[in-house]
């Protein structure tokens, strides 16, 4: 290996160490599946991988790979086989969660999973990774219009869907 692929392999290796987390919650959020946001991570890394030398501006790399996420999700969901899901007697496991939230995270969490997966791409990126608007359309390869009507759309749609005991403003008044 020359000198020049060890400085590349070093400098993606670097990026992968400061932000496989992050990039993973993302993919999580998503996917709405663990195992499914590993999938999409690890191909969309593997995509980056092969194109880290045409990525000329390193400060573009995270948006980069968003994109490939979200268009490998939107392959995802696409494909058929995820049709042919099958019920089964045998729960799995529940994952443990990270961090205490009093349950909330989980539960609200629920309620975006509700959303079409387009929808919870926008809120994803809008209010999870808090990209503009227009990034957010350059992303998804739409229109900054489209963003914010699904934007709208999905907000609205998650005000009515949202129990009232995770309601703020609920929650202050039982105080």
């Amino acid at each position: 290996m020359g000198a020049r692929a060890e400085a590349r392999d070093a400098e993606f290796t670097a990026y992968l160490h400061a932000r496989q987390p992050s990039l993973l919650r993302t993919a999580y959020l998503l996917t709405g599946d663990r195992h499914r946001a590993e999938d999409v991570l690890q191909t969309s890394l593997a995509k980056l991988y092969l194109a880290w030398d045409k990525v000329r501006d390193r400060d573009s790399v995270d948006a980069y790979v968003r994109r490939i996420m979200v268009n490998e999700n939107n392959s995802l969901w696409r494909r058929g086989w995820r049709k042919r899901e099958f019920a089964t007697e045998v729960l799995p496991d529940v994952p443990v969660t990270d961090a205490y939230d009093e349950g909330l995270g989980a539960a609200l969490w629920a309620v975006v999973q509700s959303l079409p997966p387009k929808a919870r791409a926008v809120v994803v990126l809008r209010y999870y990774e808090q990209l503009t608007e227009a990034e957010t359309a350059d992303l998804l390869g739409v229109s900054v219009g489209t963003v914010k009507s699904q934007c709208s759309r999905a907000i609205a749609t998650l005000r009515d869907r949202v129990p009232a005991d995770l309601d703020p403003v609920q929650r202050e008044e039982d105080r």
